[in-house]
């Protein structure tokens, strides 16, 4: 389980995030949502660690992130909205390969992780290119690759489609659906919900930085316009989760 508890961070004297409290059970989908600026973002960086509250406490399978920062970020995989914000290598499989060789997996599982993460985002056979030249799209695949190869309980996605094309988004969405399926757990950060409304278990949409509506998709839909929040048409007449 996630569990943010009254969590606060500020810059300077502005609250990103303010008196926040979130549960995500085992193998739940929820979709963080909100308009830009709104403290999605802010929010999910201390899933593993990346910030730290000002106020409250973040819990990963019930312990403290301060207490265990390595197994925090072994538990949470992060894809950021810029994906060169997280690559640590220069080719593609020496970039997925980084995670499970920190955590000092065997050779042979580390290959066998990456071969299967490359080949849930369209990406196999090209472990050996060079990442700088790579599209926008293809990067973003192999920082979900890299996410993905590390096998978590739970995956932190913050604006997973932009950049991709039609093909990569929807190997994406398949990977993502199986995941869900196989009982990882999902936030998905988004201020469009169309790709993801159709399994997922709950939205939580913040507005300045508080959290201004929350419930199964259908409970919640018509109230999500309003928050600059996109949902997926027939939604809010359809009413259906």
């Amino acid at each position: 389980m996630l569990e943010l508890r009254d969590v606060t961070h500020r810059y300077g004297d502005t609250a990103a995030v303010d008196g926040v409290s979130l549960a995500v059970a085992d193998g739940e989908c929820v979709l963080l949502a909100g308009a830009n600026g709104s403290g999605k973002t802010t929010l999910v960086r201390h899933l593993n660690g990346l910030l730290e509250p000002d106020e409250g406490e973040v819990l990963v399978n019930g312990t403290p992130v301060d207490e265990d920062l390595v197994a925090a970020r072994a538990n949470v995989g992060m894809v950021f909205q810029d994906p060169r914000d997280g690559f640590v290598g220069a080719t593609v499989g020496a970039d997925v390969a980084f995670g499970p060789e920190n955590l000092g997996r065997p050779r042979s599982e580390i290959d066998d992780r990456v071969d299967e993460a490359l080949a849930a985002v369209d990406l196999a056979g090209r472990r050996d290119e060079r990442i700088d030249e790579l599209s926008g799209g293809e990067q973003a695949r192999v920082a979900i690759a890299g996410a993905l190869a590390m096998r978590p309980d739970h995956l932190v996605l913050d604006e997973p489609f932009a950049g991709l094309d039609w093909p990569a988004r929807q190997s994406v969405l398949d990977r993502l659906r199986t995941l869900h399926a196989d009982g990882t757990s999902l936030v998905v950060v988004t201020h469009d919900l169309r790709d993801v409304w159709s399994f997922a278990d709950r939205v939580v949409a913040l507005a300045d930085g508080s959290i201004a509506a929350r419930g199964a998709p259908g409970e919640v839909a018509d109230r999500l316009p309003d928050l600059g929040v996109r949902v997926p048409p027939g939604a809010r007449a359809a009413g259906q989760p």
